[in-house]
């Protein structure tokens, strides 16, 4: 496997727009642990240019994540107002453009948030119908390669409160969407399994004939007075934190028992990514290695 990154998460100065997208990129580019990294969109044209560049050169597998501008530029890709749902779609359409531009492999969106059980059925047409609208645009735009589009599962009640959601719905979802078009798939985050209710046995088994990238971090759910309570990704090892050495190992073990490691992928080889945030008194380089302990550590038990 490659083992990857959430770039602005783990920086998370960059992800606020607080320093420049480049900035702090080269830490993980000249590091030859990770092979892939994930980053989100940028909008100045010149640094555009730069991390492609940069990107380019380390030779490192690029996957491209939509969840902040999703979240920033309040678009919703299940609106019942179908304006905003197709407003939503178009500036999708853009960061598709600009994926391909970084070339990246991946495009991984986030669920919009739940409208309630009465209308959710009604919501999941709606964004199979966007997310359709995403994968055609994607395979017109194609060269080289085509682009896959990736829905990740979240928590529906603790925090993120989003459409999807258990992993039978996402998959249901995407089994829509995969009658027209084999560019979509699914990613599986064991920080969210425990927010969901779901081992990553009944997760995996679930997901894996659509799996397309997995991400290991960790969350806190004991503690509701906990800053960090939710879907936060503290570092591993913090107090009341749900996943450590024998959970990422376990996520490891059930991906092996159902062949993510050897099935064909939208990336050269299976990528899984640490997603992990330092809160603002955390050092980014020392969660970094710490992180790699883990998964050293993890690895060591299959």
């Amino acid at each position: 496997m490659e083992v990857g990154i959430i770039y602005p998460m783990i920086f998370p100065e960059v992800g606020n727009g607080k320093e420049p997208i480049c900035e702090k990129i080269r830490k993980i580019l000249e590091d030859p642990f990770f092979g892939a990294v994930t980053i989100g969109r940028v909008k100045n044209t010149n640094d555009r240019e730069k991390l492609r560049q940069l990107l380019n050169l380390s030779g490192i597998t690029v996957i491209y994540g939509v969840g902040a501008p999703l979240s920033l530029m309040r678009l919703n890709l299940h609106s019942f107002n179908e304006g905003l749902r197709k407003k939503s779609v178009e500036e999708m359409k853009k960061l598709i453009d600009e994926a391909y531009f970084l070339n990246a492999r991946i495009f991984e969106v986030i669920p919009p948030k739940d409208p309630g059980k009465e209308r959710r059925a009604k919501a999941k047409m709606l964004l199979i119908k966007s997310l359709s609208e995403q994968c055609e645009y994607a395979r017109k735009k194609a060269s080289n390669y085509i682009i896959s589009i990736s829905i990740e599962t979240f928590d529906r009640t603790v925090d993120k409160k989003l459409l999807l959601g258990p992993t039978q719905e996402a998959v249901d979802v995407i089994a829509k969407v995969k009658e027209k078009f084999d560019n979509i798939g699914l990613t599986v985050d064991l920080s969210h399994l425990p927010l969901i209710g779901e081992t990553p046995e009944e997760s995996l088994a679930i997901a894996a004939p659509y799996l397309l990238h997995a991400h290991i971090g960790n969350c806190i759910l004991k503690d509701k007075s906990n800053p960090r309570y939710g879907d936060k990704h503290p570092p591993f090892g913090v107090r009341n934190g749900e996943n450590g050495v024998s959970e990422v190992a376990r996520f490891l073990r059930t991906l092996k028992k159902v062949g993510y490691f050897t099935h064909t992928k939208a990336t050269e080889k299976p990528v899984v990514s640490f997603e992990v945030k330092p809160a603002h008194d955390e050092n980014s380089e020392i969660v970094i290695a710490g992180s790699k302990r883990v998964l050293l550590r993890a690895v060591s038990l299959i």
